[in-house]
């Protein structure tokens, strides 16, 4: 540490030097062919470097598109997905657009009106209508969006209690997940981190009648074509609960309980037929049995075949472990579902083991 601190120094002691040499230059009232003024041909050279920055740009993003568009979500595995995709797809051809066009209007402009030494430059003290011009396009384009996003996110966000809902608990912790269903009454047991102990992980009241029949698991099953709505808390810290493919988001926050529904519409097995999921796995298994090669040239284990399954991830940077932190999301069959859900411990069953 100490070494980098002392190379730091000196760094920046050189760049001092260099910049009391500049402004020694500039002090001179005998201007040199070196001295730092732009002339035409500097002015030449930086117009004609903006022009071809703003190409660069514009080559980089189509690179961009062709070389790494296929690592996009494929198509949204619940009902209000195609909302979000849809609002995400509006605001992003508004913003590719305005980019384009003022990207190539402030690199043209830097090289069409670069200084020239006979060319003055001419001042305007305000343009009235020009001024309403650049003001009223943003605020209606703005206010088009944030009308849009609040009707979308409205329609989100309000759960129906008569669509008859299956309630879910995540529940968030370093470094973690658990899920807690109602069990048959669909309703949770009440629950507190102060009630933590032995194989009670959520902290949930024992004495709560409907806490009897609560499942808890760390492995998250969902039935296709019933909405579910997640209650959501954490023990510690602030996480994330994130399930990209259903396009679903909410924090988990220390002390209260958050909530968000979706109805899944693609089952884990129909996804893993979609041709995109298909063709990413392909990719990720290849590169798999490359890396797989070395690993048995030097000895160790070969790695395992990639295949796909829905997840849920933490989306807030929760400590050193933050990365690791999924479950697994199998979307099925309401028979399937049941089947499963009928050899699960209920929290009695477990506590009286």
């Amino acid at each position: 540490m100490t070494a980098f601190l002392v190379v730091l120094v000196i760094i920046l002691f050189g760049v001092a030097v260099m910049q009391m040499g500049k402004i020694m230059r500039l002090a001179n009232p005998e201007i040199d062919a070196n001295a730092e003024i732009a002339n035409d041909k500097d002015n030449n050279v930086n117009g004609y470097l903006m022009l071809g920055f703003v190409l660069f740009i514009y080559v980089l993003c189509i690179v961009s598109f062709y070389k790494w568009g296929d690592v996009m979500l494929p198509e949204s595995a619940s009902e209000h997905g195609l909302q979000i995709d849809q609002l995400w797809l509006i605001s992003m051809i508004i913003i590719f657009i305005v980019g384009i066009i003022t990207q190539w209007l402030l690199h043209y402009f830097a090289f069409k009106y670069r200084g020239k030494k006979e060319q003055r430059a001419t001042f305007y003290a305000d343009n009235d209508k020009l001024e309403f011009i650049w003001t009223i396009i943003p605020v209606i384009v703005l206010a088009g969006l944030i009308i849009y996003g609040l009707f979308t996110w409205t329609d989100i966000m309000n759960v129906n209690t008569e669509d008859d809902p299956m309630v879910v608990e995540l529940y968030a912790y370093q470094f973690d997940w658990r899920a807690r269903y109602g069990g048959g009454d669909n309703t949770l047991g009440e629950a507190n981190v102060r009630l933590i102990e032995g194989v009670n992980q959520l902290g949930v009241d024992a004495s709560d009648p409907n806490a009897q029949d609560d499942v808890v698991v760390n492995e998250l099953h969902l039935p296709v074509g019933r909405k579910v709505l997640f209650k959501m808390r954490s023990q510690d810290v602030l996480h994330s609960a994130y399930m990209p493919h259903f396009r679903a988001q909410m924090n988990c926050v220390p002390g209260m309980v958050t909530q968000f529904s979706f109805t899944p519409t693609i089952t884990t097995e129909e996804m893993r037929m979609n041709d995109e999921i298909v063709a990413k796995v392909n990719h990720i298994n290849q590169i798999r049995r490359d890396k797989s090669q070395e690993l048995l040239a030097n000895g160790e284990e070969e790695l395992e075949p990639y295949e796909f399954d829905y997840l849920l991830l933490c989306n807030k940077i929760c400590g050193g472990n933050h990365y690791n932190m999924q479950m697994k999301i199998i979307v099925e069959s309401e028979e399937d579902f049941n089947a499963w859900m009928a050899e699960q411990a209920t929290l009695a069953e477990a506590l009286n083991q």
